[in-house]
């Protein structure tokens, strides 16, 4: 039985408001074992002013209500702790908070900023707001239900006043917005790929000079995916078969990564491994075929770049470089973009046997090149928020 909680993909991307170097927008994306909380703020102004305003807002917002605040609370905590702008007489900072729990339960608060646009499938679904006042401030906030697929995307007003005055009398608006997207999102677009063409976007309709600080968060919903990647020998030949049976048990998708392994697989499985001719990349050996194994590859080498590309990626997931790198159709990319787009939960099969070839002589006998890899490829699906177990044999 697939597990019907509901998993959250959530990326931001901010362009800087032309001439400045600070950006005056912040977003905060917290989660723990109940829930995902993404806090959209933008601070008056631009500068370095209006980054310390939002980074602040954000902060204190996403940490009082990870610790488990009323909402009333933290409101008022942002009120009481920020400046009031002295001409304007209105508060320093705007905000958005989207909080989702694993069984799809959505809690959006809005001040003073666009309106969150929903989209599921294909259509936009209207949200039902309520109005209410805390703490002399005038919010909307709203609950529904989300299911995977849905799509709720979060901005600063510079996204929506895109190209005033330029391209656009008007600028680009929440309408035309919400069209854009509506044309854009398609069947299991990413977060980060979502956020990157729409920041795109806004950044030609500013024609590379935005007139304003512009943030965009995308949050999809997605359900339970698992990744099983198997890699090494067991240090005891007799636990082959056990080894390769566990790997198969869960449902999903399934990575084999080294030739020894690849070998093991085929045989326990009864299933021909046919190498792959075609010669993709020079740097990065071919990959290979097992009936039953979405993708087979080398070992050490593949998972080194592949680890590369998941480090470049966490770093900045709405870069167009490294989108494209998880294109490519080299094996240490298509372990990558599994890992990365394709999986909520990861399940690692690890082989102890010490293979002679990692051998540097200058460190410790026990410590191969391939357990190091393997560690930090655990560490960095651990902080892009997957839920990873290990298994040794």
């Amino acid at each position: 039985m697939m597990s019907d909680k509901v998993y959250v993909d959530a990326a931001y991307k901010s362009l800087i408001k032309y001439t400045e170097e600070l950006c005056g927008d912040n977003v905060e994306i917290v989660r723990n074992d109940d829930k995902y909380i993404v806090v959209l703020s933008d601070g008056l102004g631009s500068g370095v002013k209006a980054n310390i305003l939002s980074t602040l807002t954000a902060k204190i917002i996403s940490t009082m209500l990870y610790e488990g605040s009323t909402i009333e609370d933290t409101v008022d905590t942002i009120v009481h702790t920020l400046p009031i702008c002295n001409i304007r007489k209105v508060a320093y900072s705007t905000f958005i908070i989207l909080q989702i729990d694993h069984d799809g339960n959505a809690y959006l608060v809005e001040f003073d900023a666009p309106g969150c646009i929903f989209v599921r499938e294909g259509k936009l679904v209207p949200i039902d707001y309520s109005y209410r006042e805390i703490a002399g401030k005038n919010i909307r906030e709203a609950r529904f239900k989300v299911k995977p697929d849905d799509v709720l995307t979060l901005m600063s007003d510079g996204v929506i006043y895109a190209g005033i005055g330029q391209l656009m009398n008007l600028g680009w608006t929440w309408k035309n917005v919400s069209r854009y997207l509506l044309s854009h999102i398609k069947p299991g677009i990413t977060a980060a790929r979502l956020t990157s063409m729409v920041s795109e976007t806004c950044n030609q309709l500013y024609m590379n000079k935005p007139g304003d600080d512009t943030t965009v968060a995308a949050v999809r919903i997605t359900g339970k995916k698992i990744v099983s990647l198997y890699s090494g020998p067991p240090v005891d030949p007799n636990s082959d078969e056990r080894l390769v049976t566990e790997f198969m048990i869960p449902e999903g998708k399934k990575i084999v990564c080294g030739g020894s392994s690849a070998t093991i697989v085929s045989r326990v499985l009864k299933e021909p491994l046919t190498p792959s001719l075609e010669y993709i990349d020079p740097e990065i050996p071919p990959t290979a075929e097992i009936p039953g194994i979405d993708l087979v590859t080398e070992g050490v080498i593949t998972l080194k770049k592949a680890v590369d590309i998941i480090k470049t990626y966490i770093e900045n997931p709405t870069d167009k470089e490294t989108l494209m790198k998880l294109e490519k159709k080299n094996g240490a990319s298509l372990i990558a973009k599994m890992l990365v787009e394709e999986c909520t939960h990861f399940y690692m099969f690890i082989g102890q046997k010490i293979n002679p070839a990692h051998q540097n002589p200058d460190l410790p006998v026990d410590l191969s090149i391939k357990m190091l890899i393997m560690d930090e490829l655990y560490s960095l699906m651990v902080k892009a928020g997957k839920v990873v177990k290990r298994n040794y044999y």
